[in-house]
């Protein structure tokens, strides 16, 4: 064969070869296949397809860790027992402990602190994002803060007093979801990811128990998500969980709905989505995350007047960061290493509380923002008794007797409770969409407008309304009276269309009137400011099922400020 020949030959070999790696290659390297069929998409070509082929299988993301399908377990009580005259707490980097920083003069224990000067002992602050609850609970730590939801989560076994609140988050946590997604019934079987037994988790949790709408748990999502609950996966904390949204907005994955995070995460995935994303609602006006003191119990048991100086050295510096905001930025800044102007924007994002505001915390009779027991409670309502199966009470945890102490020796008698909505839009609150609207069956008297206050369900119902307004400054509801259309057809029969129309304009006022009703009873019974209802009636316009039960009700619409 000439020399030419033996060049074609071993060019055909090379070819038939070359042809059957390329057209096997998907079975011998899927992965390294997929990564090259993106690099090499043409201008134009379907991106979304290629990117998802680019990403990992669902449940492969190493960011999801396991479902816990019960409370977490942690370390037996112990008593935490002070050394050299200084008690350790442990914090995250959070703004919200600003107060205790500022008490402290810092991290570090020395004698110039609120502590020592007032109260004789040393405090060091340490700064962790690790939830150490064992080592709070077997008396590694004197004290830590936490949101009043994860107390709920670990029930009978977290032997804790809360003897203080430190403040409210007022946007520090958030929803994020894909810019279809106006309302939180939007989210009835998709899925979001979040962090589990956090803030975060209760936060979306509560938003959908408000909304009538179920949780289903996924462990992964090769797992058949539930079409008529909202389906939750989860990974290691709530800034991860933004991270793999943000990574299925831009692979062009359509799986998860949305996640529920921490700012300044919220607004990072907004801004690198193109457009894909948007916030549906934050915590800035929905007061419902509360954080507290926390301080292991023997400890507390032992050491009465040292908790006493915990508690008055926290008022103290909440009240430094909220008098002279400008005179502690620096200190602030420098403890959580950032700059003058994250740290304004980080300070923003909560509310110190001052003693009125605590008293009120914990007697239920803040009317601005969740009360202690109001927010446990929801806590064990949002996580049900398939986690929670043996919940504590909250009067378990309260010590207030410190508190009820400053309250009697008059030293801050100067302050107000001064929680007030924070306004970012120019509009009202009803001109865009609701954050979640509920029906709720109320049982009028038969043909009246007048609703049986005999029946508790009825009682119930109201005082629903009433907490959606407590815990959300600002915020609106409007009430839309509906009656069932099961007569329609006999009006038809009896004068025709033209009669069919008349009997509607007469079914849309009684709605409005039983609509109006509600809000009457809500200003009496529970004195809710009447500028805070609205009212419409829709008559039969609006059914949502066949049975004429599901229909005779009002609808309440629940619009909160952003």
């Amino acid at each position: 064969m000439t020399g030419r020949g033996k060049f074609i030959v071993t060019i055909l070999i090379l070819g038939v070869v070359g042809f059957g790696i390329y057209r096997w290659w998907d079975k011998l390297d899927p992965v390294g296949n997929s990564n090259s069929a993106r690099q090499q998409s043409p201008a134009g070509a379907d991106s979304r397809s290629s990117a998802a082929r680019s990403e990992p299988a669902s449940a492969e993301i190493p960011e999801l860790v396991e479902t816990q399908t019960s409370c977490p377990q942690i370390a037996p009580a112990g008593i935490y027992q002070p050394k050299d005259n200084i008690i350790e707490i442990e914090l995250s980097e959070y703004a919200g402990y600003s107060g205790l920083v500022v008490a402290n003069g810092g991290l570090e224990p020395n004698e110039n602190s609120v502590f020592f000067k007032k109260h004789g002992f040393k405090v060091k602050l340490t700064l962790s994002e690790e939830e150490s609850w064992s080592a709070l609970n077997s008396g590694k730590m004197a004290a830590s803060a936490t949101t009043v939801d994860v107390l709920a989560v670990h029930c009978r076994q977290f032997q804790v007093t809360v003897p203080a609140q430190i403040g409210y988050s007022r946007g520090a946590d958030g929803v994020v979801v894909r810019s279809d997604i106006k309302r939180i019934n939007n989210l009835k079987g998709k899925i979001l990811v979040t962090a589990q037994f956090t803030e975060a988790d209760f936060f979306i949790r509560y938003l959908a128990q408000e909304a009538g709408i179920g949780i289903n748990m996924l462990p992964d999502l090769k797992t058949k998500h539930d079409p008529e609950k909202l389906n939750l996966l989860y990974a290691a904390d709530a800034f991860k969980a933004g991270d793999i949204f943000l990574r299925e907005l831009q692979a062009g994955r359509t799986q998860l709905a949305g996640c529920v995070t921490w700012a300044p995460k919220t607004t990072e995935i907004v801004q690198q989505s193109g457009g894909k994303a948007h916030i549906l609602t934050t915590s800035k006006n929905l007061l419902i995350i509360a954080d507290v003191l926390i301080v292991n119990k023997g400890f507390a048991q032992q050491n009465p007047d040292k908790v006493a100086g915990l508690v008055n050295g926290l008022m103290e510096g909440n009240r430094m960061v909220r008098d002279n905001q400008a005179a502690q930025i620096d200190l602030i800044a420098k403890t959580f290493k950032w700059d003058r102007e994250q740290a304004k924007a980080e300070l923003a994002k909560i509310h110190l509380s001052n003693l009125p505001e605590n008293l009120a915390f914990f007697s239920g009779a803040i009317d601005a923002a969740g009360s202690f027991g109001g927010i446990y409670q929801s806590a064990i309502l949002a996580y049900g008794s398939d986690l929670i199966k043996e919940p504590a009470d909250a009067d378990r945890f309260m010590d207030l007797k410190h508190l009820k102490a400053l309250e009697q020796a008059g030293v801050f008698k100067d302050q107000k409770v001064t929680i007030t909505p924070i306004r970012s839009t120019a509009g009202g609150a009803v001109e865009g969409d609701p954050l979640l609207t509920k029906d709720i069956r109320f049982l009028f008297n038969p043909n009246s407008t007048a609703l049986d206050l005999g029946v508790q369900e009825n009682l119930k119902n109201l005082e629903a309304i009433k907490r959606l307004l407590q815990v959300s400054p600002g915020s609106t509801v409007l009430l839309r009276g509906h009656v069932d259309n099961s007569r329609v057809e006999e009006f038809r029969k009896q004068g025709g269309d033209q009669y069919v129309r008349q009997m509607a304009l007469r079914a849309i006022d009684f709605s409005k009137q039983r609509a109006s009703e509600i809000k009457r009873l809500l200003g009496e019974k529970h004195n809710v400011d009447a500028s805070r209802l609205e009212t419409v009636g829709r008559g039969w316009e609006e059914a949502v099922g066949s049975e004429n039960e599901q229909n005779r009700r009002v609808e309440a619409q629940w619009f909160t400020l952003e």
